[in-house]
């Protein structure tokens, strides 16, 4: 969404990636909304991930603000593409996934959501597109990491889009058309990532990573 919005929206980089970031707080209302009623969200993992979100968001967008357009869009454009190539890594089994409840896990939850939250923030591309990877990393059932990110993405939002406010780098009118498409998307997407091929689901999201983040570095180059 940020790439699009920087290459087709007529948006800077900043006013790009903090409409973003407003729009993905809708988003992530009825994402949580749709994956609790399928009972897919654990909240013992949900809950320190979103906490340390919350201050981090903030300072993500407060850091975006100190950066000239250029190397931002740059910034933003090679984590996006970078995503993109990660999840065209082969992803080895694991035999057991953590719950949680192992001691050590609530602080090691708290720095995966201080870590997501920036990111968020500063890029404005999502808390998922960072909060999935890492959990998948640290050995987190995949379903669950996708559920936890959809309630991370209400935290990032409104924390990130606090410190945009006092910018005006939101536009308003380009925010309430793309909610509205996302939220559709969002709908089609809690039955896809229930149902469908999770090899085609990567392949497709690794797609769009790699174009609009190469596409986006490449007009900014």
């Amino acid at each position: 969404m940020v790439a699009f919005l920087a290459l087709y929206g007529g948006l800077g980089i900043h006013q790009a990636a903090a409409t973003a970031l407003f729009s993905f707080f809708f988003t992530g209302i009825l994402g949580t909304w749709l994956y609790q009623r399928r009972g897919s969200v654990d909240w013992r993992v949900t809950l320190p991930v979103c906490a340390g979100a919350v201050a981090f968001g903030f300072a993500g967008a407060f850091a975006a603000s100190l950066v000239n357009p250029r190397p931002l869009a740059i910034a933003i454009a090679a984590i996006i593409a970078i995503a993109g190539l990660y999840i065209l890594v082969p992803q080895k089994s694991q035999s057991a996934s953590r719950s949680g409840n192992a001691p050590g896990e609530k602080t090691l939850l708290l720095s995966v959501g201080a870590v997501s939250g920036f990111g968020s923030g500063f890029s404005g591309a999502g808390g998922p597109l960072f909060s999935v990877p890492i959990m998948v990393i640290l050995r987190y059932a995949p379903l669950t990491a996708v559920a936890t990110s959809q309630v991370l993405q209400i935290v990032a939002a409104t924390s990130g889009s606090l410190e945009n406010l006092r910018h005006g780098f939101i536009d308003w009118r380009v925010a309430a058309i793309v909610t509205v498409f996302e939220l559709g998307g969002v709908i089609a997407g809690v039955r896809l990532a229930h149902a469908a091929s999770a090899r085609a689901l990567r392949l497709l999201a690794a797609v769009l990573c790699i174009a609009s983040g190469g596409l986006l570095l490449a007009r900014t180059l």
